[in-house]
């Protein structure tokens, strides 16, 4: 397979005969698509060189609640409910009191249609690495599929240091604990010095943690499953407890008014808490190291999300029932919720299953990171390093440690929290992908036909109504997030309406393998996801704008050169 697709490194090369045919033949790479029957050849997964199938149904689910939940249960359950105001820096909206679990709620739901596409994807496609990248590539061409890549790892890499940074605080913390040690662990340890040159900021203890997760996951699929099985069933005792414990000094009248400030505050407060189900699609990249894929794969995804939701749900309702929002605290809001009832043990609690959290987020990213780094070595998009799996303990090693490397460098030298944010926005562009993968997959002709067009095959044309549908979602977020009037966010949904409607007359759609699970409601399913997950993102990508362009410096006018 490798030689028939050398990919974008092969296309690089200087071509011998004319700039032309150099270009002809980049064209020609980025166009080709990868079929799906020949996904899986040449892929050793039970014997030989290749990853092998360790992973269950049980493992798979505490994958996706691994990367789902990390120390944020804890903190913005209670800071959404909390904070107040326009200013988009804050980033933050509160819906007020125990709406917020409205909030958890709506996201979950539009969550769980991501997960019904991922779904469908990991049981239609062979059981091997690549997740989104591997259904882009197959779905449309190699150009999509490696920017996707692209996004993916500019994702990962800063989120992997940006947790580790976040992990060696916590750590910090818990050790502070002891009065004997508390405030004598220099900041630079772990807390991150103060940063210099406005970029710069030293932290010995993330590098050490982000090498002691890559030793794990090179030793074994099994070694870093137990790891992150015994870390994730601990963090969610550790939640349970904290509902139950904080059932028992809940106050009703917090609950009243449930919604003060109406469904549109709510709707705003679902944008900021969608991210917090952000890992579940982490499920689809141990494809290759699970035991029965068709099956476990679906139910792992599916599973891992509802298990979050109701975990999510629970702390919102205890915590808004504990003490009204407005005295939440603003850096550990639960934790200080369980200290004014008298509860001060449950604090501890919480710190240790922030720091188990972390852990499983940090240990998943690393494993989906590396796995995605061996798909593409194997289909020549990255040099052959990547491909190569350790013949002992059949782990990348290679693509291991450099995905270890890298974070390793930016966790240790770079303030990246400010960055973080910018990730979940650019997490949306991927989950809106993967739903334009089952529609692009469905569709019966790419061709062009007599009943289509003479200058666009029916394939095309689905795809056109696809970038209208997400134009209009990024067209209603945009306006929605600056306030405009409800007529003109008419437009783009009715515009939209047009697309989807088009899509079920003009389209013809196969179906899926009995056997495997079938995403329901195509198309109307896949396209709601995809003007959903646009409209986060137009309304996320203007508040990180509407940041950057705060923070830059600006130039004195007259006015205030006269004033000085």
């Amino acid at each position: 397979m490798n030689s028939e697709r050398k990919g974008f490194i092969s296309s690089l090369s200087p071509s011998s005969s004319s700039s032309q045919s150099w270009c002809s033949h980049f064209w020609d790479s980025a166009r080709r698509s990868k079929p799906l029957n020949t996904a899986s050849t040449g892929v050793l997964t039970n014997s030989g060189d290749g990853l092998i199938r360790r992973l269950g149904l049980f493992e798979l689910v505490l994958i996706g609640i691994g990367a789902s939940i990390g120390a944020g249960i804890f903190v913005v359950t209670g800071t959404v409910a909390r904070d107040v105001g326009p200013e988009p820096e804050a980033y933050m909206y509160s819906t007020c009191n125990a709406a917020v679990t409205l909030c958890f709620i709506l996201a979950g739901l539009s969550c769980i249609l991501n997960a019904l596409c991922y779904a469908e994807l990991a049981s239609r496609f062979p059981a091997v690495v690549g997740g989104a990248y591997l259904y882009t590539y197959s779905a449309f061409n190699e150009l999509t599929a490696f920017l996707v890549f692209a996004q993916l790892m500019l994702d990962y890499h800063i989120g992997a240091a940006s947790i580790a940074r976040s992990l060696a605080s916590y750590v910090v913390a818990l050790l502070e604990l002891t009065p004997s040690i508390k405030g004598n662990i220099p900041s630079w340890i772990g807390h991150g010095s103060e940063d210099f040159l406005g970029v710069f900021s030293i932290n010995v203890l993330a590098p050490i943690l982000l090498c002691i997760l890559t030793v794990v996951l090179c030793w074994g699929v099994g070694e870093s499953s137990f790891v992150n099985s015994f870390m994730t069933v601990t963090k969610v005792v550790i939640v349970l407890v904290v509902i139950m414990a904080g059932a028992f000094k809940v106050e009703v009248s917090n609950w009243s008014p449930f919604v003060p400030n109406g469904f549109g505050a709510v709707l705003t407060g679902a944008t900021v808490v969608f991210f917090a189900y952000v890992g579940f699609d982490a499920v689809a990249n141990s494809a290759e190291e699970s035991k029965n894929p068709q099956r476990d794969l679906p139910l792992g995804i599916i599973g891992s999300l509802i298990i979050c939701i109701s975990l999510y749900i629970g702390v919102c309702l205890v915590i808004t029932g504990m003490v009204p929002y407005n005295l939440l605290g603003e850096d550990a809001p639960l934790a200080e919720a369980f200290t004014s009832k008298g509860l001060k043990f449950v604090s501890v609690l919480i710190s240790v299953g922030a720091v188990a959290g972390l852990t499983t987020t940090l240990l998943v990213g690393l494993y989906v990171q590396s796995r995605l780094y061996l798909g593409l070595g194997r289909d020549g998009l990255l040099p052959q390093l990547f491909a190569k799996v350790n013949s002992k303990r059949h782990t990348p090693m290679n693509s291991q440690i450099w995905v270890g490397l890298v974070a390793g460098i930016m966790a240790g030298l770079l303030n990246v929290q400010a960055l973080s944010h910018i990730l979940s926005v650019g997490t949306l562009t991927g989950y809106s992908v993967v739903a334009a993968c089952v529609l692009s997959l469905r569709f019966k002709e790419k061709s062009t036909t007599q009943g289509s067009a003479e200058w666009c095959s029916r394939w095309a044309e689905g795809v056109i109504l696809l970038v209208v549908v997400a134009c209009c979602g990024f067209t209603a977020g945009a306006m929605y997030r600056f306030g405009a009037s409800y007529f003109f966010l008419i437009i783009p949904v009715v515009i939209a309406l047009l697309a989807l409607a088009a899509l079920y007359l003009r389209q013809e759609y196969s179906g899926t393998d009995p056997r495997g699970f079938s995403c329901p409601g195509v198309p109307f399913l896949p396209a709601i996801c995809i003007f959903f997950n646009i409209f986060l993102f137009a309304q996320g990508a203007a508040s990180v704008l509407y940041v950057l362009l705060r923070k830059m410096p600006r130039r004195p006018t007259a006015i205030t050169e006269k004033a000085s």
